[in-house]
């Protein structure tokens, strides 16, 4: 969503519950599904735990589906979303997209804007999982760094990549929210 600035920090956040799970779970759970990485040519040094996709054909009809990692991450994953939306979003809306999403070490999601519609209308949120003082992720060709413990929206809108020099693997837990009256306004 193309909010009025690049970056908005959320504020701290209790992602424990989260974090443990998902670096509790085996590596053949990132390779499951590898939908994002074959179909978007950005993430092709990305591995995703996939919790819930929106059905990108059946757009503007919003079809959500559980996805493999919905067994794995859904019942830590889905209080720290509601708590999140709570606090910085009007109720009602449409989690249409819910992921953790690992940049490999080394590895480089080039710059890009987000450009299905559905990234137009709904809040593209991170929680860090995992992170390294050698990440860095540009929007507008200004660097960020994110902390574990906060939560952050960003302007998906705005050219944006994200590089990890560093000898880790980055984990970000994302999720897309989109409000109710834009779904009501779909739905016209």
């Amino acid at each position: 969503m193309n909010i009025d600035t690049p970056l908005r920090n959320l504020g701290a956040i209790d992602g424990d519950l989260l974090r443990e799970a998902i670096l509790a779970q085996d590596d053949i759970a990132w390779k499951e599904d590898k939908y994002r990485q074959e179909e978007f040519e950005v993430h092709h040094a990305t591995e995703s735990m996939v919790v819930l996709f929106v059905d990108l054909d059946s757009w503007p009809e919003v079809i959500v589906s559980r996805e493999p990692g919905w067994p794995r991450l859904a019942d830590v994953a889905l209080p720290l979303m509601n708590e999140i939306i709570s606090k910085h979003y009007p109720p009602g809306g449409t989690v249409v997209r819910a992921m953790a999403a690992k940049l490999l070490a080394g590895g480089i999601i080039n710059p890009h804007v987000d450009k299905h519609p559905s990234f137009h209308i709904g809040h593209r949120i991170h929680v860090p999982i995992t992170t390294n003082p050698r990440v860095r992720f540009m929007i507008n060709g200004r660097p960020y760094q994110f902390e574990v413990g906060e939560a952050y929206e960003i302007n998906n809108q705005m050219t944006h990549s994200v590089m990890n020099k560093g000898s880790e693997d980055r984990i970000t837990f994302i999720f897309d929210y989109v409000p109710a009256d834009q779904i009501a306004a779909l739905e016209k």
